[in-house]
């Protein structure tokens, strides 16, 4: 398919891990990527990166949401297993997830997956300020949103993967690409773009410290808005969720909340030197869409391809729809040419 078009449209985890793959699926076609943002413009940069699905069925089914983890865990632990995979951003890292409620429903998406996961005992709890009468120590994937980025851009390039930045709030705009299909991985754009209800932005806010000295993640399990999370280079502390906020400057009483809350749970991070604040607009969808559309556009019959609406998901279930929507790419361009 030399003479095969392919437009994705969005720059973050979710478009620049598809590019990728559509790349390795179709070698010889035109793959261009257009967004009005890219790496620090884009929600995934603001993100932790710790792989922990929070809903269990935003694929819509549980099979589909644990066929996405699956995939999407696998594909992270390949590259973390090359030698370049701390410039790439993803390794192994171990913590604490702190609940007041059970928690195995989440856990089994990952029970079969990752090197440990197991209940803390009741001595374990009492290490931790507060009621806590459940918890789960595991050894997860941690995806650095902030070098990922730099390294999938990179890569997109080598791969002769055009990026034009450019935004896109019709898909009428695109009619003059005569494009063959569309990925449309445009995360909260999908708002304006698709006329999608079903979206909201879930506005979240994370605070950068240096504190060298912690090693270990710990989390709020309850709501998972409270975090520490080590990163390669700061801790990241979190979070908030603030439905249909669509303001993206730092709100300085939410990092004041933000860093009592995380103080309280490690009370030596009142010694840590802040760096920034950030702040992202998750797309979030009851069910993750990840689905074909043809759109009539312009006097043509438009192919669309959707991959957007993971909330706070986004690094964790990546390619695994990504790896789905190049599926149904396939697909609909099978059977664009069974009918010619």
């Amino acid at each position: 398919m030399s003479d095969l078009k392919i437009c994705v449209l969005g720059s973050g985890v979710i478009g620049l891990t598809t590019a990728i793959e559509l790349r390795k699926e179709f070698r010889n076609s035109s793959i261009d990527i257009i967004a009005d943002a890219f790496y620090s413009g884009t929600t995934s940069f603001v993100a932790a990166g710790l792989f922990l699905p929070i809903e269990s069925n935003s694929g819509g089914s549980v099979e589909r949401t644990s066929a996405w983890v699956k995939d999407s865990y696998n594909y992270w632990e390949n590259i973390r297993a090359l030698s370049e995979s701390e410039e790439i951003g993803i390794r192994h890292l171990s913590g604490h997830i702190l609940l007041n409620r059970s928690y195995n429903e989440e856990s089994k998406a990952l029970e079969s997956l990752i090197p440990e996961l197991r209940p803390l005992s009741e001595e374990e709890l009492k290490f931790w300020p507060g009621n806590w009468k459940y918890g789960k120590y595991c050894t997860t994937l941690q995806i650095d949103p902030s070098r990922y980025l730099k390294w999938a851009l990179y890569k997109v390039k080598e791969l002769n993967i055009n990026i034009i930045q450019r935004k896109i709030t019709d898909f009428g705009q695109l009619t003059d690409g005569n494009y063959d299909v569309i990925a449309n991985c445009t995360g909260i754009g999908a708002k304006v773009l698709c006329e999608d209800n079903e979206l909201f932005a879930l506005r979240g806010q994370v605070s950068l410290v240096k504190a060298p000295w912690v090693k270990n993640f710990v989390l709020d399990g309850n709501d998972c808005d409270t975090y520490i999370i080590p990163s390669f280079d700061n801790i990241v502390l979190g979070g908030c969720r603030h439905f249909e906020s669509y303001n993206l400057a730092p709100n300085h009483y939410d990092a004041l909340s933000m860093r009592e809350k995380c103080e309280h749970l490690i009370p030596s991070l009142k010694n840590a030197t802040l760096v920034e604040h950030k702040v992202g607009l998750r797309p979030f969808r009851l069910v993750t869409r990840v689905e074909q559309e043809y759109k009539p556009c312009s006097g043509r019959n438009m192919k669309i391809v959707h991959n957007y609406g993971h909330g706070g998901s986004g690094i964790t279930l990546a390619p695994g729809t990504s790896l789905n929507a190049v599926q149904l790419v396939k697909d609909i361009l099978i059977e664009r040419r069974s009918k010619m």
